[in-house]
């Protein structure tokens, strides 16, 4: 077997990867003092839903969840139909 070398392309996305991972040791190191509650998304939510702006969010997702389900039920279904045969169907 010969010797591969890399493309420039190939060493700068090595060292895009070193990089992106050292920023993020970086970023976690940063905030290690801090409290937890600061990350504590819990707040932000509950004020959002009490300021109604999120109510029509939720007036579409209900029925698309549920329209998405009942797709995957019938797709379910008809696979069900066609991969399988009634009992004795083909014995001669």
């Amino acid at each position: 077997m010969t010797g591969q070398t890399h493309t420039p392309a190939e060493w700068a996305a090595a060292g895009s990867l070193g990089v992106t991972a050292i920023a993020l040791i970086a970023l976690a190191v940063s905030f290690a003092d801090t409290d937890a509650a600061y990350f504590d998304p819990r707040w932000h939510v509950a004020r959002l839903v009490e300021s109604g702006r999120i109510d029509p969010l939720l007036l579409a997702v209900g029925p698309a969840l549920a329209a998405a389900r009942n797709a995957v039920l019938d797709a379910a279904a008809l696979c069900l139909l066609l991969t399988t045969r009634p009992k004795g169907a083909m014995t001669a």
